[in-house]
């Protein structure tokens, strides 16, 4: 690998947080990725018994923030010389280009639970509820992309 290969802000390390050296899966992430996931499936838990639409559309906008963390925590490596802040949407499509939707997805909504948090009446059951699976749905596909294997739960049998 050649210095100019490990300067890009997008290479990925051999063996961080569950990936090889062709970015494929390997043994076992980083702790730190490990305990990102468990509070992004915290803060999922939280969302589902949430009654409150806003409060419920909150939590699982930032259990998916914490999924786009661990991702982050796996892959990401600053750019030499880049400055300034920027949103970990923005950074987790240029860190996993194959999750740019879901940045921009995720992305879009921010504002709205930003509102939420500050107790706005911005959003309906429905939306909370469709957001609630969405970030369920990106954060198995967080699972698979650090190395974590994911199995969906099976719904219960009366």
């Amino acid at each position: 690998m050649n210095q100019a290969e490990l300067n890009r802000p997008n290479h990925r390390v051999g063996n961080r947080a569950g990936l090889n050296r062709a970015g494929r899966v390997s043994a076992s992430p980083v702790p730190g990725v490990l305990d990102l996931l468990a509070a992004a499936r915290r803060g999922l838990g939280e969302a589902m018994v949430e009654p409150r639409p806003g409060e419920r559309y909150a939590a699982a906008h930032l259990a998916a923030l914490r999924g786009a963390a661990a991702v982050l925590a796996a892959r990401a490596h600053p750019a030499p010389g880049r400055r300034g802040p920027r949103s970990a949407w923005e950074l987790l499509a240029l860190a996993a280009p194959e999750m740019t939707e879901w940045a921009t997805f995720f992305s879009a909504g921010a504002g709205k639970r930003a509102a939420a948090e500050a107790g706005l009446d911005v959003v309906s059951s429905r939306e909370a509820d469709d957001l609630l699976r969405d970030a369920e749905t990106f954060l198995a596909l967080v699972d698979t992309t650090v190395g974590i294997p994911h199995q969906t739960a099976l719904p219960r049998v009366s």
